[in-house]
């Protein structure tokens, strides 16, 4: 179970300081690099959605979602390394967040599902995508069903998914965390059984800074300007050591211990870079 095959297109956050890319002129080499990505991405789509309803037409789990996922990262320019494993089953993984291609990497390096802003379900096109693999909406502003949406993503965490979520709310520059929203984990007061929660960290190491969507830019414009790059790039995901959340005090807890574990990682790698 995984998000959108396709929610890489346009990501639905806030945004923080930052340059804004338009304006920004392309070269030739650009436009055939988009081009030519785009064309990837297309042509995974068509060769594997067929082969997602084929497989659920037999009564098959599809791990073809998953394929997408990593597949795209990889046309995109991101070379996707693992540090440490993620588990499999009943984990709620806590993420930091700084683009689009996080949802690419981890869904492909974990196979989990996301949750994603309510808005998402509506895009043409992209909605549809997300919808094939059950993507879990959810409303910031629907203060009244909050219960029901606690009780959806209950019900699929029972149902042994992995899901993941972006507790941040928004993209960040990768060298440092914006507070964690406590209350995207409210799934977790109290856990469900066996769940176990997993905190990963997301790296684009000496690129962060170039990667991140932040700021004014426009979506449109961190698309083609990612995927008019040129090169590859790293992209590390370090899958952090879990922990049964009810030995904590509630999500307020959860939420401080996933963002305390992320910190100290981070700020080991960039200790590291600044002395290499």
């Amino acid at each position: 179970m995984t998000i959108a095959w396709s929610c890489m297109a346009l990501p639905l956050t806030g945004r923080i300081d930052a340059k804004s890319s338009q304006g920004r002129v392309m070269s030739v080499a650009s436009w055939l690099r988009i081009v030519a990505r785009l064309s990837a991405l297309v042509g995974l789509l068509v060769l594997l959605v067929p082969l997602h309803y084929l497989t659920h037409a037999i009564g098959r789990h599809s791990h073809w979602p998953r394929t997408f996922l990593g597949s795209a990262a990889a046309v995109v320019g991101a070379k996707v390394v693992t540090v440490g494993a993620p588990r499999f089953g009943n984990v709620f993984f806590v993420a930091n967040h700084l683009s689009w291609i996080d949802i690419l990497a981890l869904g492909g390096a974990s196979g989990t599902a996301f949750i994603a802003k309510a808005e998402l379900a509506k895009t043409p096109v992209i909605g549809w995508l997300c919808g094939l693999n059950r993507t879990l909406y959810v409303s910031r502003d629907d203060r009244l069903g909050v219960s029901s949406q606690i009780s959806m993503v209950r019900e699929a965490m029972a149902e042994n998914h992995a899901i993941a979520v972006f507790p941040e709310g928004t993209t960040n520059d990768g060298r440092s965390l914006l507070p964690f929203k406590s209350s995207l984990l409210g799934v977790l007061e109290p856990p469900p059984a066996d769940v176990h929660v997993q905190p990963v960290f997301i790296d684009y190491g000496d690129v962060s800074s170039e990667i991140a969507w932040i700021g004014n830019e426009g979506g449109i414009d961190n698309a083609l300007r990612i995927l008019g790059r040129s090169g590859r790039f790293d992209l590390h995901i370090h899958f952090l050591e879990s922990f049964d959340p009810t030995l904590l005090g509630g999500r307020k807890a959860i939420a401080a211990e996933c963002r305390a574990r992320i910190e100290a990682v981070m700020q080991s790698e960039l200790y590291q870079r600044s002395v290499a």
